[in-house]
C-alpha cells in the first residue's frame, strides 16, 4: 500500500521563489499526514499564462537549478516523493514539463506531448519522449500533464507499461469540467489503475482555474475529491495488487470482463495512422 496526496492550490505567475516556498509548505503538511507521494498542479514553480516565448523562458527552469534542488532536499529529508510541473529550460526553447524527485534526486521527467493552444503551451516545444513507467517504493507510476488526460492513448500506453498509478498535474480553466467530473474517472476505469489528477485553483491574467482535483481508484470510483475554489490537500491509499489485477469477474461463470485481455489490437490500425488535421489554433510543429 502506498499513501498518495494532491495538493491543489494558487500560483503566482513568474514568482518561482513564492511558489517554491509553497510547495515545500505543502509538502511538509503531505508528509506529515503520512503520504510517501504528493502531487502538485501543472507549472506549479513558474506559472502559466505567459504572453510570449520569452517572457516563458526567462522563468524555464533547468533541472539541477536551485527550486528544484530545493524540493529533492526536502523530499529527502521528509523522505518522500514529489511530483511537480514547471517549465523546463533546454537551450533556447522550453517543455512544459513533470518530474518526479524523491531521495537521491530527480527520479524522472515528463515532457507534456499533447499542447492546447493555450498558456505557455502555445510557444513550447512538443514532448519528445516516449511515455514511460517508473517503480518506486513497490508502486509502478507513469506521469502525464492536463491536456494529456483527453486522449484515452496517452493513459492506455501507460497502463500497458504496468503504471499502476498515473499523476496528472493539471491547469484546468473554464471548459475542462467534464474532464475534472467524467474523464478522470473513465481513464482510471478503463485502464484498472489509480488516477491523480490535481489541478491548481487562483487566476492569472484574466484566466481562472476550477480546481476540483481528484484521485480514482481503478473502478473509476472517487477516492479524494476538491472543491472548485480553495486549496486543499486530497489523501488517498493505494493499493497495487488491486490495479494489477483487470479481471474483473461480477457474477462467477457468468459476466467476466478483462478490458487488457479482451483488447483487439489487431482492429486498431487508424489510431496510430498520421493524421492531416492542422494544428490548434495555427500553430505549427
Amino acid at each position: 500500500m502506498m499513501r498518495i496526496a494532491g495538493v491543489q492550490m494558487d500560483v503566482r505567475i513568474a514568482d518561482v521563489a513564492g511558489n517554491t516556498e509553497a510547495v515545500l509548505q505543502w509538502l511538509q503538511r503531505a508528509a506529515e499526514a503520512g503520504a510517501e507521494l504528493v502531487v502538485f498542479p501543472e507549472c506549479v514553480l513558474t506559472g502559466y499564462c505567459f504572453e510570449s516565448a520569452e517572457e516563458a523562458l526567462a522563468v524555464a527552469q533547468d533541472l539541477d537549478g536551485e527550486a528544484v534542488r530545493a524540493i529533492v532536499e526536502a523530499c529527502e529529508r521528509l523522505r518522500c516523493l514529489a511530483v511537480f510541473g514547471l517549465l523546463e529550460r533546454a537551450g533556447e526553447r522550453y517543455f512544459n514539463a513533470a518530474l518526479l524527485a524523491g531521495p537521491g534526486g530527480v527520479l524522472a521527467s515528463y515532457r507534456k506531448v499533447h499542447l492546447p493552444y493555450l498558456g505557455a503551451d502555445r510557444f513550447a516545444a512538443y514532448g519528445d519522449r516516449p511515455f514511460a513507467v517508473h517503480e518506486v517504493s513497490g508502486v509502478r507510476l507513469g506521469l502525464n500533464i492536463c491536456y494529456d488526460s483527453s486522449f484515452p492513448e496517452a493513459s492506455r500506453v501507460l497502463a500497458l507499461l504496468g503504471a499502476d498509478v498515473i499523476a496528472l498535474p493539471t491547469n484546468w480553466p473554464p471548459g475542462a469540467e467534464c474532464v475534472a467530473e467524467h474523464a478522470i474517472a473513465t481513464r482510471a476505469m478503463e485502464n484498472g489503475i489509480y488516477y491523480a489528477a490535481i489541478n491548481r485553483v487562483g487566476r492569472e491574467r484574466g484566466y481562472r482555474f476550477i480546481g476540483r482535483s481528484v484521485i480514482c481508484g481503478p473502478d473509476g470510483e472517487e477516492l479524494a475529491r476538491a472543491g472548485a475554489g480553495e486549496e486543499a490537500l486530497l489523501i488517498a491509499e493505494v493499493d497495487p495488487r488491486r490495479a494489477r489485477d483487470k479481471l474483473r469477474e461480477r457474477v462467477p461463470g457468468r459476466h467476466i470482463i478483462d478490458r487488457f485481455g479482451d483488447r483487439r489490437p489487431e482492429f486498431y490500425e487508424a489510431i496510430v495512422r498520421p493524421h492531416g488535421y492542422p494544428r490548434s489554433g495555427g500553430r505549427v510543429g
